[in-house]
């Protein structure tokens, strides 16, 4: 993962760490390849792909670990999606980015 913004590491792990919280904490289902998984099992998936990034030293921000691990499977290159109960079905990359910019709205400036 490339960084797009001077993002400092630690501000990026943080930022990434929250994302895949965020989505196991909601009632969103996730769909991979073509199979939806509940958001437990999704936060899961997405964290062991994020390891997996960080042990062959893959760096980045928010941005690039939502383009490359968090909007499509890296297996059969399909996008994923996210539904969540009353909300119209969305490509995951959406749903992430949305999120994204509210947790850096929220956040204090750097």
């Amino acid at each position: 993962m490339t960084t797009h913004a001077q993002v400092p590491a630690t501000v990026a792990d943080a930022e990434i760490r929250a994302l895949i919280a965020q989505l196991g904490q909601s009632s969103c289902r996730f769909q991979r390849n073509g199979r939806w998984y509940d958001a437990v099992a999704a936060q899961a998936h997405l964290q062991r792909k994020y390891d997996w990034a960080q042990r062959r030293g893959m760096e980045g921000d928010a941005e690039a670990f939502i383009e490359r691990a968090a909007s499509r499977s890296s297996f059969s290159g399909r996008a994923y999606r996210v539904a969540c109960p009353g909300q119209a079905e969305v490509d995951a990359g959406d749903w992430f980015r949305k999120r994204l910019a509210a947790l850096r709205a929220a956040a204090p400036a750097r």
